[in-house]
């Protein structure tokens, strides 16, 4: 019943359609990058052909081909699946159904992404305006109760008014949540080339690319994109200097000042938000830090949590105030999209097209970058994998 039989050909067809053949079936997980084990874990999924799939953030350091090769599968899945996603033009590609939780309640609603937008937004206002017809009946209520309880002729009337207040079924609206709001501080101009790179081989125990002859220019909008596994990271770090490369150099310009969004949190981290913040500006006080938190869109409740106890969305928002908070001239992120949420992102995008210094992110969404790029670099041209 579950194809023990062909096991061997599902899992080949299965690791050939995800890449994962290229990297070799007995590769060490450990040694693989973000998006490869996504795509293990997807794989393995897979194959277990369960009844219903639940998905977290599928998409998530996939590369584009992947994900068009996740859409595709979904849309042809004969069993059900839940996902959670903020991947706007994925879930229109394969969801029918929304849930969607607001304020401790869950509601329900028929086709994609879209239409749930416009059907919420309808439901938002009509309550809105339900609310204000309410709050005006209650203030013309309370004035009548209150002038007329004292006087014997009006006493009932204004009694059976109040009684009508006390009976009153109130509408609620939703608390808004609090909207992050990004902005990027520039410091001084730096030289007019940032980085030049001359056959520079990135890699660890073996090279990942061919010899680059890589530029970057004052004022540019750089976006790096490929496969997974081919190097993008790497690339990073080598540039940044954190891990040398194979051969080759990197010459980087003067009066640079860098900001590095890291893919991820440390697992090991044990500060709360307030003390990750302040560790590294340890001249805020305490009002300025929570502020700074606040703006990011982080609750009290997120404030005063452990680091490690947030969701990656919630993470990824301490690391971002931390480079709100400090001046560059060259923020080098990669993948800050990854758990941020459909506000979140289109705040994040904003802010990096506003931002005056330069930007060399890694970013597999298309929706996020077209509009921010000034260049788009496709490290697939200089890598020595098969993508």
């Amino acid at each position: 019943m579950h194809d023990f039989y062909m096991i061997d050909a599902k899992v080949e067809e299965v690791a050939r359609a995800l890449g994962l053949m290229e990297l070799g079936l007995t590769q060490d997980v450990t040694a693989l990058s973000g998006g490869q084990r996504t795509k293990v874990l997807l794989a393995k999924l897979l194959l277990e052909k369960p009844d219903i799939l639940l998905l977290d953030e599928p998409t998530n350091y996939l590369d584009q081909e992947h994900i068009v090769w996740l859409t595709r599968y979904l849309q042809d899945y004969e069993n059900a699946f839940i996902l959670i996603s903020h991947d706007v033009p994925f879930l229109n590609s394969v969801v029918n159904i929304i849930y969607h939780m607001d304020n401790k309640k869950l509601d329900r609603y028929v086709g994609d992404y879209d239409k749930f937008r416009e059907v919420y937004e309808m439901k938002k206002s009509q309550l809105e305006a339900a609310y204000n017809r309410q709050q005006q009946e209650i203030a013309d209520l309370k004035d009548f109760v209150a002038r007329n309880k004292a006087r014997v002729a009006t006493r009932n009337m204004a009694m059976s008014r109040q009684k009508k207040l006390d009976n009153m079924d109130l509408i609620e609206l939703a608390e808004e949540k609090p909207k992050p709001e990004f902005s990027f501080k520039t410091a001084r101009t730096p030289s007019r080339i940032l980085f030049e790179t001359q056959d520079l081989v990135i890699g660890y125990d073996e090279p990942l690319s061919r010899p680059m002859a890589l530029t970057m220019e004052r004022g540019e909008k750089l976006v790096v994109r490929g496969a997974n596994g081919i190097g993008k990271t790497t690339l990073l770090k080598s540039l940044l200097g954190l891990i040398p490369a194979l051969s080759g150099s990197v010459e980087t310009g003067d009066f640079l000042e860098i900001g590095y969004f890291e893919q991820e949190t440390p697992q090991d981290i044990e500060t709360t938000c307030l003390e990750e913040i302040w560790q590294e500006f340890p001249s805020l006080n305490q009002a300025e830090v929570r502020a700074a938190l606040a703006k990011c869109g982080l609750t009290t409740k997120h404030i005063e949590s452990r680091v490690r106890v947030l969701s990656g969305g919630e993470q990824a928002k301490v690391r971002l105030c931390k480079l709100m908070n400090r001046e560059s001239n060259l923020l080098v992120l990669d993948e800050p999209t990854n758990h941020l949420d459909v506000d979140a992102k289109d705040e994040l995008k904003r802010a990096l097209k506003e931002y005056r210094g330069s930007v060399l992110m890694v970013c597999h969404e298309p929706e996020f970058y077209k509009d921010v790029a000034t260049r788009v670099l496709d490290l697939s041209e200089w890598t020595t994998k098969v993508v």
